[in-house]
């Protein structure tokens, strides 16, 4: 009997570690292939041999957004469509641009962490808690500041100065 316990445990153990491990990705690298129509966790790699600087590079972040509607604000997303060295990492990019007193509506994302970094003006960012009691955590942002939501929790962004505001979000 003291032998099966000892082997219970052992295994329970050994299932533990297992379940907790993660693992390596199996290559550096995806650059998505848009002439491939095999999908699998994002687009086809293309041939690591023919993969350049160009693939993990996008140009276009300086560009402001246009704020004339009603919330003020304008989104640029940057994806694999834009950036095919983001394939299968799970990353997107975005740039926000706020108009004064603009505001991105409570929103979430059930599969991603957002960070936020601001590059100029003040902005307002808050997310709820889901544990214990739903709690309000919030905070204006200056220059340079960096937030981060965790994942699938409601959050927003406003901008609380007079200026025009540029936060980066990933």
């Amino acid at each position: 009997m003291e032998n099966q316990i000892i082997m219970l445990s052992l295994l329970a153990m050994t299932c533990t570690l297992a379940m907790a491990f993660e693992p390596s990705p199996l290559q550096d690298f995806c650059v998505a292939d848009y002439t491939s129509s095999a999908r699998v966790n994002g687009l086809a790699c293309m041939d690591s041999k023919l993969v350049q600087a160009e693939h993990f590079t996008y140009s276009g972040f300086h560009l402001a957004g246009n704020t004339s509607n009603p919330l003020g604000f304008s989104v640029t997303p940057v994806t694999v469509a834009q950036l095919p060295g983001l394939n299968t990492l799970g990353i997107a990019l975005v740039r926000f641009d706020y108009a004064p007193w603009g505001v991105t509506p409570i929103h979430l994302h059930p599969r991603a962490t957002e960070i936020i970094t601001v590059l100029e003006g003040s902005i307002q960012v808050g997310f709820v808690t889901s544990n214990p009691d739903n709690k309000l955590i919030s905070k204006v942002l200056q220059k340079g500041d960096v937030f981060v939501f965790p994942m699938g929790l409601v959050h927003f962004q406003r901008n609380v100065g007079y200026g025009m505001l540029l936060p980066s979000l990933l």
